[in-house]
This record gives C-alpha cells, sequence and structure tokens, in this order.
C-alpha cells in the first residue's frame, strides 16, 4: 500500500537504508520508511542495520572515510587501535583532549595520540603515498593532502564518537574521496572499521537527552555502485558547479550572501560570484554586517560547537543557558564542554520569568561577573517550532552582560530578522540553504553593533581556521544561489498543508479529530515569531517573510500516528529543509530512551516532523488527504477491536 501511494504522488519508494534521493553522491540523509524501521534504528535491530549504507554524517560515519582511517590505522597504529580524521591539527587535539577528560569522568581513562597525516604524491602518475609529516618531502606539492589522526583505544570508540557527534568537526566525505583517489591501486578493499560491541552505551553527565548512542556505531563497510569516476561525472554534470579552482570565490558568495549584502544572485553565466555592482547595504537588520563577519563552517553543529568555544574564551568562567527544547546536540555541546549549563526547556515566556529569577541569584553570589555567560536559544524551535520573546531576551542580555546566541536554521534569514537580538547568529547551511541533501556546512555571524563585538572579533581574527573544504564550499554555492526562490514555493506549500491539517484537527475544535495539534509558527507563539518576521518593503524590494517549511504533527492515538506516517507519500528519513519532502518520527529517533522526559516539555512520543520541499502544493496536499484517511481508518479500526 505505501509503495502504491508513494508512487501516485510521483514519488519513487527508496528501500530501508538507501540514499534518499536515489543515487545521490554525498547523500546526508537515509531511507527509514516505516514506523517499524526508525524503531529498529534505534533499538539496534539487525535487519535494519544491516541495511543502512548511509546515514547523516555527524552519526554515521561514511564508508570512505571509515575505509581512509582504517588505512591510517595499518600505517600507523598498533593492535586494538582505532582512528578519527580531522582537517586540522586544532580540531584532531580538541578530541584528544575531549577523549581523555571524558573517558575519565565515565571511569575508563583512555590515552589517544595525535599524527599529522599527509598524503603526498609519489612520482609523475600521481600515485600517493602515506607518510608522517616529519618524513615529508613533497616541497610545497599543490597536490599535498594534510590531515589529522586521532588514534586511541578501540575500546574508547564510543567516546570518540560522542566528539565527532557534538562537534561536527571531522572531515567530509568528499575529502576523504579526495584522498582515497590519490592512493595508488592495490590497496585492500575490504576493510573493516573497528567498532564497539552495539552493547556499549554512552555514560552522560546529564541524564536527559541521553540519546541511545551505542547504536550510532556504523555497520560494516558495503561497496558502493557507483565509482568515484562516476560520482564525479554525476555531481558535475548535474550539479553544474563551479571549477574546483574557484572555491575561496565561491567561500566569498557565501559569506556574500549570508550576510545580506549580495543583493541578487550573480548570473548563471558568471563563474566567481563575485561581481561588486551587485552588492548593498545589508538585508540582515544590522546596515553594517559585512562578509567579514561571517564565518564557515563544516556543518551547523560545527558552527555552534565553535561558538560555544568562542564564548569560554572571551567570557569568565560561567555557565550558559539553553532557552527552550533544541536539537540534541545543542544541549550536549553546552553540558560537555565549561562548566555545563541552565536547561529552560519550554522556551515561553513563563521560562524567561524563571530566568530572571536565576540571574538574580547568579547575581547575589558574585556581583563581579556575569550571572551567565551566553543563552543559546533556536528560532523558531525544533520540533515544537516556539519563537522565543527575542525583545525581553535582549533587554535582560543587555542589563546582566551575557551573550545571546540564535540558531536561525529553522526560520531562516529569508523569513525572520533575528541578528538584530543577538551577538551571533549561527545555522546549518545543510539545511534550506542548500536544499540538495548532498553537502554539509554551516556559518556564524558576528553582529558588529553588539557589546562584545570587538572581542570576539579580535578572537577570531588570531584564532579562526578555514576547516570548510573546497569542494564542499563549491557545492554549496551552487546549491544555494536560488535561495529565495525556494523559499517562496517551500513557504507556501508548508502553509496550505498546514492549513488544511490545522483545520481537521482537535486543537480547532474539530470532534473526533484524530489529529491533536500542529506546531507551525502561524499557530505557535504567533506574537513572537511575527514580530520577528521580515515585512515587505517596495523601496528595497524585500517581500515579506513566510512561516517557514517545517512543521510537526501530534495525533490522539500512536496508532494513528504510525497510520499517518507509513502512508505519507514521501521520502522518510533524517535532516529537513530538503528541496523534497521529508517526515521522521523525530522524537523515536532523537529521544527514544527517554521518551517520557521529552514528552515532560511538549516533545511527544509519537510526533512526526515533516519538512515540505518543492513539489507541486496540490501533489503534496493529496498525499496528506490519504495519510490523514489512514490515520483516521487505522483509529476506527482499533475502536472496532
Amino acid at each position: 500500500m505505501e509503495a502504491t501511494a508513494t508512487a501516485a504522488v510521483g514519488v519513487t519508494p527508496v528501500a530501508l537504508g538507501l540514499p534518499v534521493p536515489p543515487f545521490t553522491p554525498h547523500a546526508i540523509s537515509v531511507s527509514l520508511p516505516t514506523w517499524r524501521d526508525n524503531v529498529g534504528y534505534e533499538a539496534g535491530d539487525k535487519r535494519v542495520l544491516d541495511a543502512m549504507v548511509c546515514g547523516y554524517p555527524r552519526f554515521f560515519i561514511g564508508l570512505g572515510i571509515r575505509k581512509l582511517a582504517q588505512l591510517c590505522v595499518q600505517k600507523f597504529g598498533v593492535h586494538g587501535e582505532s582512528a578519527m580524521l580531522f582537517p586540522t591539527k586544532k580540531t584532531a587535539d580538541a578530541c584528544r583532549s575531549f577523549i581523555l577528560s571524558r573517558s575519565a569522568l565515565e571511569g575508563t581513562q583512555a590515552s589517544a595520540r595525535l599524527i599529522q597525516l599527509l598524503i603526498c604524491p609519489e612520482d609523475k602518475a600521481n600515485k600517493a603515498i602515506l607518510v608522517n609529516s616529519e618524513d615529508c618531502d613533497c616541497n610545497g606539492s599543490a597536490s599535498l593532502v594534510d590531515l589529522h589522526i586521532v588514534l586511541f583505544p578501540s575500546e574508547a570508540f564510543s567516546v570518540a564518537m560522542q566528539f565527532w557527534t557534538h562537534s561536527g568537526a571531522g572531515i567530509s566525505s568528499r575529502l576523504a574521496e579526495q584522498c582515497l583517489s590519490l592512493l595508488p591501486e592495490g590497496l585492500p578493499s575490504s576493510l573493516s572499521f573497528p567498532t564497539p560491541s552495539r552493547g556499549v552505551s554512552f555514560k552522560s553527565s546529564h541524564k536527559h537527552y541521553g540519546v541511545k548512542e551505542a547504536r550510532r556505531v556504523s555497520p560494516p563497510i558495503i561497496a558502493e555502485d557507483l565509482n568515484a569516476d562516476h560520482s564525479i561525472y554525476l555531481e558535475e554534470r548535474y550539479g553544474r558547479n563551479l571549477p574546483i579552482t574557484a572555491a575561496s570565490a565561491a567561500k566569498r558568495a557565501l559569506r556574500l550572501r549570508i550576510a545580506g549584502v549580495q543583493l541578487r544572485d550573480a548570473p548563471k553565466t558568471d563563474s566567481t560570484g563575485d561581481q561588486s555592482s551587485l552588492f548593498g547595504p545589508s538585508t540582515r537588520g544590522v546596515n553594517d554586517v559585512s562578509e567579514n563577519d561571517v564565518y564557515l563552517y563544516p556543518g551547523g553543529m560545527n558552527a555552534i560547537w565553535n561558538a560555544h568555544q568562542l564564548i569560554l574564551a572571551v567570557q569568565p568562567v560561567g555557565k550558559s543557558v539553553c532557552f527552550g527544547f533544541p536539537y540534541a546536540d545543542t544541549l550536549k555541546v553546552l553540558q560537555k564542554w565549561g562548566p555545563g549549563c541552565h536547561f529552560l526547556g519550554h522556551g515561553l515566556d513563563s521560562d524567561i520569568d524563571q530566568l530572571e529569577a536565576i540571574l538574580e541569584e547568579e547575581t547575589k553570589l558574585d556581583p563581579s561577573k556575569p550571572p551567565i555567560i551566553a543563552l543559546f536559544t533556536e528560532f523558531p524551535s525544533n520540533p515544537l517550532l516556539r519563537s522565543a520573546n527575542l525583545s525581553r531576551l535582549r533587554a535582560l542580555a543587555d542589563k546582566h552582560d551575557f551573550l545571546i546566541v540564535i540558531d536561525e536554521t529553522i526560520g531562516n534569514f529569508t523569513n525572520v530578522e533575528v541578528l538584530p537580538f543577538a551577538d551571533m547568529v549561527v545555522s546549518s547551511l545543510t539545511k534550506v540553504f542548500s536544499g540538495s541533501s548532498n553537502v554539509m556546512g554551516g556559518s556564524l555571524v558576528l553582529n558588529p553593533q553588539g557589546r562584545h563585538y570587538s572581542n570576539l572579533k579580535s578572537y577570531m581574527n588570531s584564532n579562526h581556521e578555514d576547516t570548510y573544504f573546497d569542494q564542499d564550499a563549491i557545492f554549496m554555492e551552487r546549491n544555494s544561489r536560488d535561495l529565495q526562490r525556494r523559499v517562496r514555493v517551500i513557504d507556501h506549500s508548508t502553509e496550505a498543508i498546514c492549513d488544511f491539517l490545522y483545520s481537521r484537527s482537535q486543537i480547532a475544535g474539530v470532534p473526533g479529530a484524530v489529529i491533536k495539534d500542529v506546531a507551525y509558527p502561524k499557530y505557535t507563539t504567533p506574537e513572537h515569531y511575527e514580530a520577528r518576521r521580515i515585512k515587505s518593503n517596495a523601496q528595497t524590494g524585500v517581500q515579506q517573510g513566510g512561516y517557514g517549511g517545517l512543521f510537526s504533527v501530534t495525533f490522539t492515538s500512536p496508532s494513528a500516528s504510525h497510520a499517518f506516517f507509513d502512508a505519507l507519500p514521501c521520502y522518510k528519513g533524517p535532516s529537513l529543509g530538503t528541496n523534497f519532502t521529508l517526515a521522521c518520527p523525530f522524537t523515536i529517533l532523537a529521544h527514544f530512551n527517554e521518551l517520557d522526559w521529552a514528552a515532560q516539555y511538549g516533545v511527544e512520543a509519537d510526533l512526526i516532523r515533516i519538512s515540505v520541499g518543492l513539489e507541486d502544493t496540490n501533489e503534496l496536499l493529496a498525499g496528506f488527504r490519504l495519510a490523514l484517511k489512514a490515520a483516521e481508518a487505522a483509529v476506527g479500526q482499533n475502536d472496532l477491536i
């Protein structure tokens, strides 16, 4: 039934464990097409894990990365060691430090060591060798690839995986692909990546947000269907990207676009993204923000991790605040680095009342320093789509001298204007900014009008390093050229779908409805969202912002929720902001072994999160009507039993 329904609205069904969309090189989502599949994934079901050939890159170490890591272990490791790879010594050293400190906290002190790894051309045929940097004599070859390897006991893999997952600092799949392409033929092709047994679990310093991380161990390597040449052909032929030599220009184009100073996208014939006639004052609500205030990262979580590291470096020692129920790893970053944080998980005005009490109490304890060092919040939040009262939070930050970091991923700067209320704005470019689900990226923007700007900027000038792989930047630049057009289409369809579902819900007063509620900025804390929603301006040509492409639905019974999900004719898997509609049982994937705790904050176990794509609005509505009928039928059948 599911395959038939899916095909009816033009979506080709994708088998469990394969990339979505199909045949996508470097895909960042994976097909988990039924509710049972998602539960099986979290529970460590062999049927599901054995089918997985890809996954979200922070949770699933890609096949190419694992193969390269195993080669490094064979070259430099000793028996019983595993490896993780990073683009710079600084990030590798941060991983080593985390392994040492975190393993000690968990009662199993582990060692870790670093090696700088150079993949160096050996001859004119461009074959290569792996060498320690001390043994290299490549004389600045343009083909030289510099990696940094962390070697550690295999039994400490679960701790190392925490760093990989929370920080998002590991190398990208494209970098691994480039490294492997430089190596000589004849290397072992059936390498396995040492991992702990699936029974090993993490011990968190906070009993909550304890996603069942043991099952995030990657399955055995399975041969990929596409060879490297075919993969590159697909990306270059259908991606129509800039040549690799244009990486610097691509990164500048990205920074200009994110800073809001690029008034319109460069013509498609332009190969540099660098035409001064297209520039003007920033549209981000802060006129003097420039490309130099924008920093690029390998992913959104890496931008958040770096924002937190920056704050720890420039602020006095103190806790942060996590305001609202965030994406899980944001809270983990605040808990596991530094002295911890206060968690105000509802993100409502009542939580601001509680925040005021915390600030007053901490000030009494030590008036010589800020009561907290920073507040992190999403606008709106994922998955509850709640928007915080930014004006009130900003007033408290100014009064008590702490920083505000806003994650604008869900709202995005085409729809909402949040930079004036933040010291830093972070975003996952992986999501709607890219849309194509084939490249990771993140950004951090400093507010030049912020009280702490000079300290933040000075630190970044001295310490920031570019870890965003050139090829990833090139694909991201190409994907994001039509951002505004895509956002308008997605916003329009999402509002139509949400209006339909809301009209058939209990919250709208419909008797006997199987839908309990629809979480969407139009209905959820609307006064706070509307206050930051971009207003149309005829003079500048700015269009009114929409409500975004993400919403969540809750149901009156588990059977209704599961039936709706299984019947919904779209791709199913992790991630959001894709050009195609993508659904997942969010709480199952993010909070499988703490469902009761998550429910205390309104994140119900059977919540379905849906990211709307570029498909025809009427086609999408037809699919949601079909899924709703399945949910209603499931409830009716249960009533008869």
